[in-house]
Protein backbone atom coordinates (compact mmCIF):
# COMPACT_ATOMS: atom_id res chain seq x y z
CA UNK A 1 0.00 0.00 0.00
CA UNK A 2 0.96 3.40 -0.33
CA UNK A 3 -0.48 6.90 -0.93
CA UNK A 4 0.22 10.01 -3.39
CA UNK A 5 0.34 13.12 -2.42
CA UNK A 6 -1.72 15.88 -4.63
CA UNK A 7 1.03 19.09 -4.91
CA UNK A 8 -1.30 21.65 -6.46
CA UNK A 9 -3.54 24.76 -5.75
CA UNK A 10 -5.85 24.63 -8.13
CA UNK A 11 -9.55 24.34 -7.55
CA UNK A 12 -10.63 22.12 -10.43
CA UNK A 13 -7.73 19.84 -9.49
CA UNK A 14 -8.54 19.64 -5.51
CA UNK A 15 -12.14 19.04 -6.00
CA UNK A 16 -11.07 15.74 -8.30
CA UNK A 17 -8.63 14.53 -6.06
CA UNK A 18 -11.17 14.71 -3.00
CA UNK A 19 -13.89 13.22 -5.05
CA UNK A 20 -11.34 10.51 -6.07
CA UNK A 21 -10.69 9.75 -2.71
CA UNK A 22 -14.36 10.21 -1.43
CA UNK A 23 -15.64 7.03 -4.51
CA UNK A 24 -12.22 4.68 -3.53
CA UNK A 25 -12.70 5.00 0.64
CA UNK A 26 -9.05 6.29 0.32
CA UNK A 27 -7.16 8.79 2.33
CA UNK A 28 -6.29 12.11 0.91
CA UNK A 29 -3.26 13.75 0.78
CA UNK A 30 -2.92 17.42 -0.10
CA UNK A 31 0.30 19.42 -0.25
CA UNK A 32 1.12 22.76 -0.76
CA UNK A 33 4.88 24.19 -2.02
CA UNK A 34 6.86 26.65 -0.39
CA UNK A 35 6.85 28.30 -3.40
CA UNK A 36 3.12 28.11 -4.10
CA UNK A 37 2.59 29.39 -0.41
CA UNK A 38 4.69 31.38 2.44
CA UNK A 39 4.56 33.54 4.62
CA UNK A 40 4.21 36.58 1.46
CA UNK A 41 2.06 34.75 -0.46
CA UNK A 42 3.70 32.67 -3.24
CA UNK A 43 2.38 32.74 -6.65
CA UNK A 44 -0.61 31.71 -5.35
CA UNK A 45 -0.98 35.25 -3.39
CA UNK A 46 -1.86 32.46 -0.40
CA UNK A 47 -0.41 32.02 3.21
CA UNK A 48 -0.25 28.85 4.61
CA UNK A 49 -3.29 29.44 6.84
CA UNK A 50 -5.15 30.55 3.70
CA UNK A 51 -4.26 27.79 1.84
CA UNK A 52 -5.77 25.44 4.51
CA UNK A 53 -8.89 27.12 4.78
CA UNK A 54 -9.41 26.72 0.72
CA UNK A 55 -8.76 22.96 1.48
CA UNK A 56 -10.84 22.68 3.67
CA UNK A 57 -13.96 24.61 1.76
CA UNK A 58 -13.65 22.29 -1.33
CA UNK A 59 -13.70 19.28 1.12
CA UNK A 60 -17.16 20.64 2.90
CA UNK A 61 -18.18 20.99 -0.48
CA UNK A 62 -16.95 17.85 -1.81
CA UNK A 63 -18.23 16.21 1.61
CA UNK A 64 -15.05 14.77 2.12
CA UNK A 65 -14.11 13.17 6.12
CA UNK A 66 -11.69 15.38 7.20
CA UNK A 67 -10.22 12.23 9.53
CA UNK A 68 -9.24 10.99 6.42
CA UNK A 69 -7.59 14.10 5.05
CA UNK A 70 -3.75 14.99 5.31
CA UNK A 71 -2.54 18.20 4.33
CA UNK A 72 1.12 18.91 4.20
CA UNK A 73 3.76 21.24 3.14
CA UNK A 74 6.41 20.88 0.16
CA UNK A 75 10.15 21.75 -0.03
CA UNK A 76 10.07 23.67 3.23
CA UNK A 77 13.15 25.00 3.93
CA UNK A 78 15.26 28.31 2.26
CA UNK A 79 14.48 26.85 -1.52
CA UNK A 80 12.40 30.59 -2.02
CA UNK A 81 15.30 32.70 -0.65
CA UNK A 82 18.59 30.33 -1.93
CA UNK A 83 19.92 33.89 -3.55
CA UNK A 84 19.95 35.30 -0.17
CA UNK A 85 22.76 34.92 2.91
CA UNK A 86 22.50 31.72 5.21
CA UNK A 87 21.10 33.97 8.08
CA UNK A 88 18.08 35.66 6.18
CA UNK A 89 17.04 32.48 4.24
CA UNK A 90 16.95 30.50 7.14
CA UNK A 91 14.84 33.08 9.09
CA UNK A 92 12.46 33.02 6.20
CA UNK A 93 12.40 29.53 6.58
CA UNK A 94 11.92 29.23 10.20
CA UNK A 95 8.98 31.69 9.99
CA UNK A 96 7.47 29.62 7.10
CA UNK A 97 7.63 26.27 8.66
CA UNK A 98 5.92 27.75 11.83
CA UNK A 99 2.92 29.14 9.49
CA UNK A 100 2.24 25.74 8.24
CA UNK A 101 2.78 23.92 11.30
CA UNK A 102 0.12 26.82 13.43
CA UNK A 103 -2.01 26.31 10.05
CA UNK A 104 -2.92 22.97 10.88
CA UNK A 105 -0.20 21.10 8.14
CA UNK A 106 0.43 17.69 10.09
CA UNK A 107 3.15 16.19 7.14
CA UNK A 108 6.47 18.48 7.00
CA UNK A 109 9.16 17.80 4.32
CA UNK A 110 12.17 19.37 5.60
CA UNK A 111 14.07 20.64 2.61
CA UNK A 112 17.65 22.13 3.48
CA UNK A 113 19.66 20.63 0.61
CA UNK A 114 19.87 24.04 -1.49
CA UNK A 115 23.13 26.10 -1.38
CA UNK A 116 22.12 29.33 -0.25
CA UNK A 117 25.05 33.01 -0.59
CA UNK A 118 27.92 32.65 0.92
CA UNK A 119 27.88 28.40 1.27
CA UNK A 120 30.23 26.64 -0.39
CA UNK A 121 29.34 24.46 -3.51
CA UNK A 122 28.50 21.17 -2.35
CA UNK A 123 26.73 21.35 0.78
CA UNK A 124 27.79 18.25 3.53
CA UNK A 125 25.11 15.92 4.90
CA UNK A 126 26.12 17.45 8.24
CA UNK A 127 24.88 21.33 7.44
CA UNK A 128 22.30 20.29 5.73
CA UNK A 129 20.98 17.86 8.54
CA UNK A 130 22.11 20.54 11.03
CA UNK A 131 19.78 23.16 9.09
CA UNK A 132 16.78 20.55 8.95
CA UNK A 133 17.11 20.49 12.86
CA UNK A 134 16.62 23.77 12.93
CA UNK A 135 13.74 23.94 11.42
CA UNK A 136 12.48 20.88 13.21
CA UNK A 137 12.77 22.64 16.61
CA UNK A 138 10.88 25.86 15.33
CA UNK A 139 8.26 23.28 13.99
CA UNK A 140 7.85 21.59 17.32
CA UNK A 141 7.58 24.81 19.01
CA UNK A 142 4.84 25.93 16.86
CA UNK A 143 2.98 22.74 17.21
CA UNK A 144 3.34 22.79 20.92
CA UNK A 145 1.51 26.18 20.40
CA UNK A 146 -1.16 24.95 17.99
CA UNK A 147 -1.84 22.39 20.65
CA UNK A 148 -3.12 24.61 23.04
CA UNK A 149 -6.07 25.78 20.77
CA UNK A 150 -6.80 22.37 18.89
CA UNK A 151 -5.56 19.47 20.95
CA UNK A 152 -7.09 17.32 18.62
CA UNK A 153 -4.37 18.21 15.93
CA UNK A 154 -1.58 15.39 15.58
CA UNK A 155 1.73 15.68 16.09
CA UNK A 156 3.99 16.08 12.75
CA UNK A 157 5.04 13.60 10.89
CA UNK A 158 8.81 14.43 8.95
CA UNK A 159 9.93 13.89 5.83
CA UNK A 160 13.80 14.29 5.63
CA UNK A 161 16.46 13.38 2.98
CA UNK A 162 19.41 15.66 1.20
CA UNK A 163 19.34 14.32 -2.31
CA UNK A 164 16.01 15.85 -3.07
CA UNK A 165 15.00 16.61 -6.88
CA UNK A 166 14.78 19.88 -8.03
CA UNK A 167 10.80 20.80 -7.69
CA UNK A 168 8.91 20.95 -10.80
CA UNK A 169 11.43 18.59 -13.00
CA UNK A 170 14.87 19.34 -14.13
CA UNK A 171 17.00 20.90 -17.10
CA UNK A 172 16.31 18.76 -20.45
CA UNK A 173 20.03 18.37 -20.18
CA UNK A 174 20.28 16.68 -17.04
CA UNK A 175 21.11 12.74 -15.96
CA UNK A 176 19.69 11.25 -13.07
CA UNK A 177 21.64 9.23 -11.15
CA UNK A 178 19.69 6.47 -8.66
CA UNK A 179 20.80 7.00 -4.79
CA UNK A 180 23.47 4.85 -3.56
CA UNK A 181 22.35 2.60 -0.37
CA UNK A 182 25.23 4.45 1.21
CA UNK A 183 24.45 7.92 0.35
CA UNK A 184 21.22 7.13 1.86
CA UNK A 185 22.27 5.16 5.18
CA UNK A 186 24.67 8.23 5.48
CA UNK A 187 21.90 10.68 4.92
CA UNK A 188 19.77 8.98 7.68
CA UNK A 189 22.51 8.99 10.43
CA UNK A 190 23.15 12.40 9.82
CA UNK A 191 19.94 13.28 10.40
CA UNK A 192 19.29 11.31 13.15
CA UNK A 193 22.59 12.84 14.85
CA UNK A 194 21.31 16.51 14.16
CA UNK A 195 18.29 15.82 15.86
CA UNK A 196 19.43 13.87 18.86
CA UNK A 197 22.19 16.99 19.06
CA UNK A 198 19.47 19.56 19.01
CA UNK A 199 17.38 17.41 21.82
CA UNK A 200 14.44 16.31 19.22
CA UNK A 201 14.44 12.87 19.62
CA UNK A 202 10.60 12.61 19.85
CA UNK A 203 10.32 14.55 16.44
CA UNK A 204 12.99 12.15 15.13
CA UNK A 205 10.81 9.56 16.16
CA UNK A 206 8.21 10.80 13.85
CA UNK A 207 9.68 11.07 10.57
CA UNK A 208 7.87 8.92 8.31
CA UNK A 209 9.87 9.16 4.93
CA UNK A 210 13.17 9.83 3.19
CA UNK A 211 13.42 11.45 -0.02
CA UNK A 212 16.39 9.77 -1.84
CA UNK A 213 16.42 9.48 -5.97
CA UNK A 214 14.91 6.55 -7.16
CA UNK A 215 15.68 7.39 -11.02
CA UNK A 216 12.77 8.69 -12.22
CA UNK A 217 12.52 12.28 -13.12
CA UNK A 218 10.69 14.53 -15.88
CA UNK A 219 11.95 17.48 -18.18
CA UNK A 220 10.09 19.45 -20.49
CA UNK A 221 9.81 16.86 -22.99
CA UNK A 222 11.16 13.72 -21.87
CA UNK A 223 10.34 11.24 -19.07
CA UNK A 224 12.89 9.14 -17.60
CA UNK A 225 11.00 5.96 -16.64
CA UNK A 226 11.01 3.85 -12.91
CA UNK A 227 13.74 1.00 -13.77
CA UNK A 228 13.04 -1.13 -10.97
CA UNK A 229 16.05 -3.28 -10.99
CA UNK A 230 18.45 0.09 -11.59
CA UNK A 231 16.92 0.89 -8.18
CA UNK A 232 16.72 -2.50 -6.31
CA UNK A 233 20.22 -1.68 -4.37
CA UNK A 234 18.63 1.39 -2.44
CA UNK A 235 15.44 -0.44 -2.33
CA UNK A 236 16.64 -3.56 -0.42
CA UNK A 237 18.81 -1.05 1.85
CA UNK A 238 15.04 0.11 3.48
CA UNK A 239 14.95 -3.62 5.29
CA UNK A 240 17.73 -2.18 7.77
CA UNK A 241 15.93 0.86 7.81
CA UNK A 242 12.21 -0.60 9.54
CA UNK A 243 9.69 1.93 9.88
CA UNK A 244 10.18 4.26 7.25
CA UNK A 245 9.39 4.40 3.36
CA UNK A 246 10.84 6.04 1.05
CA UNK A 247 9.34 9.43 -1.01
CA UNK A 248 9.86 9.33 -4.47
CA UNK A 249 9.65 13.13 -5.91
CA UNK A 250 9.14 14.39 -9.99
CA UNK A 251 6.62 10.99 -10.24
CA UNK A 252 4.94 12.90 -12.69
CA UNK A 253 4.22 11.28 -16.23
CA UNK A 254 5.03 7.74 -15.11
CA UNK A 255 3.16 4.62 -15.70
CA UNK A 256 0.61 3.37 -13.87
CA UNK A 257 2.94 -0.17 -14.19
CA UNK A 258 6.08 1.70 -13.34
CA UNK A 259 4.02 3.72 -10.56
CA UNK A 260 2.75 0.43 -9.27
CA UNK A 261 6.36 -0.95 -8.78
CA UNK A 262 7.49 2.11 -7.17
CA UNK A 263 4.95 1.51 -4.02
CA UNK A 264 5.52 -2.56 -4.03
CA UNK A 265 9.70 -1.52 -3.92
CA UNK A 266 8.92 0.76 -0.68
CA UNK A 267 8.73 3.91 -3.12
CA UNK A 268 5.86 4.12 -0.25
CA UNK A 269 4.70 8.13 -0.91
CA UNK A 270 4.33 9.58 -4.55
CA UNK A 271 4.45 12.79 -5.35
CA UNK A 272 2.60 14.58 -8.19
CA UNK A 273 2.04 17.65 -9.39
CA UNK A 274 2.55 19.45 -12.99
CA UNK A 275 1.07 16.31 -14.38
CA UNK A 276 -2.63 17.23 -12.63
CA UNK A 277 -2.60 21.05 -14.16
CA UNK A 278 -0.92 19.27 -17.35
CA UNK A 279 -4.24 17.27 -17.86
CA UNK A 280 -6.01 20.14 -16.79
CA UNK A 281 -4.94 22.31 -19.17
CA UNK A 282 -4.95 19.42 -22.07
CA UNK A 283 -9.06 19.82 -21.20
CA UNK A 284 -8.94 23.04 -21.39
CA UNK A 285 -6.93 23.24 -24.49
CA UNK A 286 -9.43 20.07 -26.05
CA UNK A 287 -12.82 22.18 -25.53
CA UNK A 288 -11.25 25.24 -26.66
CA UNK A 289 -10.94 23.34 -29.93
CA UNK A 290 -14.47 21.81 -29.70
CA UNK A 291 -15.36 25.59 -29.43
CA UNK A 292 -13.13 26.40 -33.07
CA UNK A 293 -14.83 23.23 -34.48
CA UNK A 294 -18.82 24.15 -34.10
CA UNK A 295 -18.15 27.89 -34.75
CA UNK A 296 -19.27 29.23 -31.73
CA UNK A 297 -20.91 32.75 -32.30
CA UNK A 298 -18.59 34.49 -29.23
CA UNK A 299 -15.74 32.06 -28.44
CA UNK A 300 -13.87 32.13 -25.47
CA UNK A 301 -10.65 33.72 -24.68
CA UNK A 302 -8.77 31.66 -22.54
CA UNK A 303 -6.12 30.15 -25.19
CA UNK A 304 -4.92 33.81 -26.00
CA UNK A 305 -5.37 35.38 -22.50
CA UNK A 306 -3.14 32.56 -21.21
CA UNK A 307 -0.15 33.78 -23.95
CA UNK A 308 -0.49 37.25 -23.36
CA UNK A 309 -0.52 36.41 -19.37
CA UNK A 310 3.30 34.27 -20.49
CA UNK A 311 4.36 36.87 -22.48
CA UNK A 312 3.75 39.58 -20.30
CA UNK A 313 5.51 38.33 -17.37
CA UNK A 314 7.80 35.69 -18.54
CA UNK A 315 9.85 35.22 -15.02
CA UNK A 316 7.97 31.97 -14.57
CA UNK A 317 8.77 29.87 -17.87
CA UNK A 318 11.83 31.89 -19.42
CA UNK A 319 14.77 30.52 -17.07
CA UNK A 320 13.36 27.24 -17.96
CA UNK A 321 12.12 27.48 -22.01
CA UNK A 322 14.88 27.53 -24.37
CA UNK A 323 15.05 27.37 -28.01
CA UNK A 324 13.48 29.69 -31.54
CA UNK A 325 10.60 31.98 -30.74
CA UNK A 326 8.53 28.89 -32.21
CA UNK A 327 9.92 26.79 -30.17
CA UNK A 328 9.18 28.63 -27.35
CA UNK A 329 5.57 28.95 -28.10
CA UNK A 330 5.44 25.70 -28.44
CA UNK A 331 6.84 25.12 -24.87
CA UNK A 332 4.79 27.69 -23.11
CA UNK A 333 1.58 25.24 -24.05
CA UNK A 334 2.45 22.08 -24.57
CA UNK A 335 5.82 21.33 -21.90
CA UNK A 336 6.24 18.65 -19.38
CA UNK A 337 7.26 20.93 -16.93
CA UNK A 338 3.88 22.94 -17.18
CA UNK A 339 5.21 26.37 -16.42
CA UNK A 340 2.07 27.63 -17.82
CA UNK A 341 0.08 26.32 -14.13
CA UNK A 342 1.35 29.94 -12.58
CA UNK A 343 -0.81 31.96 -14.71
CA UNK A 344 -3.73 30.21 -13.98
CA UNK A 345 -4.74 32.68 -11.06
CA UNK A 346 -4.42 35.44 -13.68
CA UNK A 347 -7.09 37.81 -13.34
CA UNK A 348 -7.78 37.25 -17.57
CA UNK A 349 -7.02 33.88 -17.61
CA UNK A 350 -9.11 33.46 -15.45
CA UNK A 351 -12.08 35.24 -17.29
CA UNK A 352 -11.48 33.30 -20.41
CA UNK A 353 -11.29 29.90 -18.35
CA UNK A 354 -14.80 31.22 -17.29
CA UNK A 355 -15.93 31.95 -20.70
CA UNK A 356 -14.83 28.48 -21.91
CA UNK A 357 -16.98 26.48 -19.61
CA UNK A 358 -20.00 28.94 -20.22
CA UNK A 359 -19.89 28.71 -23.47
CA UNK A 360 -19.77 24.78 -24.01
CA UNK A 361 -22.72 24.45 -21.01
CA UNK A 362 -24.58 27.17 -22.98
CA UNK A 363 -24.18 24.92 -26.62
CA UNK A 364 -25.17 21.56 -27.13
CA UNK A 365 -21.96 19.89 -28.20
CA UNK A 366 -22.47 16.72 -30.00
CA UNK A 367 -20.97 13.37 -27.81
CA UNK A 368 -18.72 12.77 -31.15
CA UNK A 369 -17.13 15.67 -30.80
CA UNK A 370 -16.40 14.94 -27.17
CA UNK A 371 -14.98 11.52 -28.23
CA UNK A 372 -12.91 13.30 -30.88
CA UNK A 373 -11.21 15.67 -28.53
CA UNK A 374 -11.82 14.34 -25.35
CA UNK A 375 -11.70 10.52 -25.92
CA UNK A 376 -11.23 8.97 -22.39
CA UNK A 377 -13.31 11.80 -20.64
CA UNK A 378 -16.15 10.84 -23.61
CA UNK A 379 -15.83 6.97 -22.50
CA UNK A 380 -16.06 7.71 -18.67
CA UNK A 381 -18.53 9.88 -18.45
CA UNK A 382 -20.74 7.62 -20.91
CA UNK A 383 -20.16 4.24 -18.05
CA UNK A 384 -21.42 7.14 -15.26
CA UNK A 385 -24.48 8.36 -16.68
CA UNK A 386 -22.78 11.41 -16.40
CA UNK A 387 -23.59 14.64 -18.29
CA UNK A 388 -21.40 16.02 -20.65
CA UNK A 389 -20.79 19.54 -18.78
CA UNK A 390 -17.70 21.28 -19.18
CA UNK A 391 -16.98 20.43 -15.57
CA UNK A 392 -17.17 17.09 -15.56
CA UNK A 393 -15.14 16.87 -18.69
CA UNK A 394 -12.09 18.90 -17.39
CA UNK A 395 -12.53 16.36 -13.95
CA UNK A 396 -12.50 13.12 -15.94
CA UNK A 397 -9.48 14.20 -17.73
CA UNK A 398 -8.12 14.91 -14.59
CA UNK A 399 -9.00 11.52 -12.99
CA UNK A 400 -7.10 9.83 -15.60
CA UNK A 401 -3.84 11.01 -14.14
CA UNK A 402 -5.43 10.56 -10.51
CA UNK A 403 -6.67 7.08 -10.91
CA UNK A 404 -3.18 5.66 -11.86
CA UNK A 405 -1.86 7.47 -8.57
CA UNK A 406 -5.29 5.57 -6.28
CA UNK A 407 -4.38 1.83 -9.12
CA UNK A 408 -0.50 2.34 -7.95
CA UNK A 409 -1.28 2.92 -4.01
CA UNK A 410 -3.55 -0.13 -4.27
CA UNK A 411 -6.42 1.77 -3.01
Amino acid sequence: MGIYAACSANEYVLQTVLEAGKGAGAPVLIEATANQCNQFGGYTGMAPGDYMRFVLRIADRVGFDKDMLIVGGDHLGPLTWKNCQVAEAMGNAAELVRQYVLAGFSKIHLDTSMRLKGDETGLSDETISTRAAQLAAVSEEAYSQRQKAHPESPAPAYIIGSEVPIPGGTPDDEGVAVTSPEHFADTYGAFRSAFRNAGLQDAFDRVAGVVVQPGVEFSGEHVVAYDRGAAKALTGKLRDFGGIVFEGHSTDYQTRRSLREMVEDGIAILKVGPALTFHFREALFALADMEGELGFERPSCFKSALENAMLARPGDWAGHYHGTEGELAYKRKYSYSDRCRYYLSDAEVKKGIGELVANIDAHHVPETVVSQFLPTAYRRLRDEGAPFTAENLIKARIRDCIDDYLYACGA
